[in-house]
This record gives structure tokens, C-alpha cells and sequence, in this order.
């Protein structure tokens, strides 16, 4: 809204900081984090009120665990309010690839919310089905692949190799698709711990602010040999709104925690992220920066499988944090590891940009 505001003025004067997506990018961070503490205190109240005795809690989980009873979830809310206010302020709104990832990160949120809701109204831990769930993120993905694939080509490219790529084609959609799925369900498994999820997500954002200023810049791109996307750069101020109300919602969320994130959160924010990293042909960088998710989940793919085929279990519970936590690790030491596994992952992801 203020970009367009700026732009109608010409950009002149003080409009003219408008005009540079890193000066927008540092001001939609500060906005979302100020937003995100402000509404914050009464937000959680109001959780509290309306859902009793929170979100619940599985009694063949850790025995540790039992002590959250009470604590109320769809946090998320707390971190899309913000994130959305704080975007259509500062961002530059006639970019297709914003209402692509707005479309993601709104739908995902919604699906999540559906989730929780049931999930306290019922007293239960279950929520809606799994294929009910995919079914209706593939659609939202769908969707949203089609709007960023009109404004891209259709290759799948490959790290540490200069300007290589795989055409899909036709099945570019296919693969979008399950890149942005694929990350909102592995953040949603990632976030099982106080402020597990929260902090990697913000170091993913982080990096991909930095990969999408560079990709929607033709200087950069062609000194790294990276492929251009034309209006990419608009993304990187997506990811200062992640940053911004990510702190804001960890704030809260540290331990002990006030507020659960819930499936409102994590799986709009990992569905953000997917949305981020095909719309900036990133899609394999975003495997090895999101590797703490890829690793989470597919400690449960693997627990599932095995389990089913052998009846005996590969790690002592999955996700694979809780495996550490029957090991005898606390909960803030998994916590602090993994969010230092998170800051090793991101930074070969950027690695990637001049290793080619």
C-alpha cells in the first residue's frame, strides 16, 4: 500500500526509501515484530479464554510434556496477523508472486486453523484426516504453482553447477506443487518442542531474503550464475515479515512457552517457504537449508514404514526430536542443538550461490 502510495508521489523525497526493497524489507521486519509484541499479551488471553484447557497433549508422548497442559495453541495467528499487515503495507502489491505466496500462506494457515480447532473442540489430538489435509494443500499449491510457473520457466535447477537445469515441462507444476506441500507438512512435524520450529524458520527466511534479492537482481544473478527471476527481489521483503513477527511469536513462545504455534502457524509458514523457494528456482537449496525439516520428517516416513513392515521402531519415537528426548536430552538442550544444526545447513544453502 505505501509502495503504491510512493510510487503515485513519484518517489520523491522521503517516499523515495520506498522505492529500495532493502530499506522496505528492514521496515516490514520492524513493523511485524512491533505488530507481533503488541497484539501478543491480549492475543494469548484471548486463546486461553475461549479454548480451557489448550491444546492437547498425547500421553504416550514424553512424560515431560504433561507439565504444558493448558497451554493454548493457534499461536499462528498471532504471526499471520502480522505478517499479513506488515506485507500489505510495505509491499509492492501488483507482484504476481506475492499474491501467490499470500495465497499459500493464507490457505495453509487456514487448513491448519480447521486443524487446531477441531483438535481443542474434540478434546483430541487427532484432528482432520491426513488425506483430507493433503487433499486440500495440494489444491491451494496448485493453484499457486500455476500463478508463479506464468511469470517462470519450468527447470528444476541444480546447485553448484552454473546455470544447469532439468526441464520438466508439464510436470514442473507436479513438482511445485510438492515442494510447497512438502514443506508445510515437515515445518508442522519440526514443531514439537518450545520454539523448536519458530527459530529455524526465521534462519530459512533469512537466507531466502538473501537468495531472492540476489535472483531478482540481473547483476548478481549473472556474476553468480544464478538463474534471474524478474520481480523475485519483492520476495525478499516476504521473508523480513517471516523474520519480524517469527521473533515477535518466539518472544512468547520461548520456554516455558505462553502460546503453541499450532498447525495454523507451521504449516503456513513452511508453506511460505516452498512457495518462496520455487518461486526463486531454489527448490533443491531449500532441501539443504530446511534439511533440520527434511530430517524430521523423514524420521517419520522411516518410523512408519518400518514399523508397518517389521513391527519394530527405528528410533525410540518420531519425530526424530522426541527420539533425542528418550535419550535423555532436555528439552531446551534439543532445542539449541538443532536450532545450531538449522544456522550449519543455511549456511551451506548459501554456499551454493558461489560454489558453482
Amino acid at each position: 500500500m505505501l509502495y503504491l502510495l510512493a510510487e503515485y508521489f513519484n518517489f520523491e523525497g522521503l517516499f523515495n526509501l520506498v522505492r529500495y526493497q532493502t530499506a522496505r524489507a528492514g521496515a516490514t521486519l520492524l513493523t511485524a515484530l512491533l505488530i507481533g509484541l503488541l497484539i501478543g499479551p491480549r492475543f494469548i488471553d484471548m486463546l486461553r479464554v475461549r479454548q480451557g484447557k489448550g491444546q492437547p497433549i498425547r500421553e504416550d508422548g514424553p512424560q515431560t510434556h504433561l507439565a504444558k497442559v493448558g497451554t493454548p495453541t493457534m499461536g499462528g495467528l498471532m504471526i499471520l496477523v502480522s505478517l499479513f499487515i506488515s506485507m500489505i503495507l510495505w509491499m509492492d502489491l501488483s507482484n504476481p508472486f506475492i499474491w501467490a505466496c499470500l495465497a499459500v500462506t493464507g490457505g495453509f494457515g487456514l487448513i491448519g486453523f480447521l486443524d487446531d480447532y477441531d483438535k481443542v473442540s474434540k478434546a483430541s489430538h487427532k484432528g482432520v484426516s491426513g488425506r483430507t489435509r493433503l487433499l486440500f494443500e495440494f489444491i491451494v499449491a496448485g493453484a499457486a504453482s500455476w500463478i508463479i510457473v506464468s511469470q517462470i520457466n519450468t527447470f528444476v535447477y541444480v546447485p553448484f553447477i552454473n546455470d544447469f537445469g532439468v526441464e520438466l515441462g508439464p510436470f514442473y507444476y507436479v513438482f511445485a506443487a510438492f515442494v510447497i506441500v512438502g514443506a508445510g507438512n515437515a515445518v508442522n512435524l519440526t514443531d514439537g518442542l518450545d520454539g523448536l520450529a519458530t527459530m529455524p524458520v526465521i534462519i530459512a527466511a533469512g537466507t531466502f531474503a538473501i537468495i531472492a534479492y540476489l535472483v531478482g537482481r540481473v547483476d548478481y544473478s549473472e556474476y553468480l550464475g544464478i538463474p534471474h527471476v524478474a520481480g523475485a527481489g519483492e520476495l525478499a521483503i516476504m521473508c523480513a515479515a517471516i523474520i519480524g513477527a517469527g521473533l515477535a511469536f518466539l518472544w512468547f513462545n520461548a520456554p516455558p512457552a505462553a502460546v503453541f504455534m499450532g498447525d495454523t502457524g507451521s504449516l503456513a509458514l513452511g508453506g511460505a517457504l516452498g512457495a518462496i523457494a520455487v518461486a526463486t528456482h531454489h527448490e533443491v537449496v531449500l532441501a539443504i537449508v530446511g534439511g533440520l525439516f527434511v530430517f524430521e520428517a523423514l524420521s517419520v516416513i522411516i518410523q512408519v514404514f518400518w514399523f508397518k513392515r517389521t513391527g519394530k521402531r527405528v528410533f525410540r519415537m518420531a519425530p526424530i526430536h522426541h527420539h533425542f528426548e528418550q535419550l535423555g536430552w532436555s528439552e531446551s538442550k534439543v532445542v539449541i542443538r538443532f536450532w545450531i544444526v538449522a544456522i550449519v545447513l543455511a549456511l551451506l544453502g548459501l554456499a551454493t550461490l558461489k560454489l558453482r
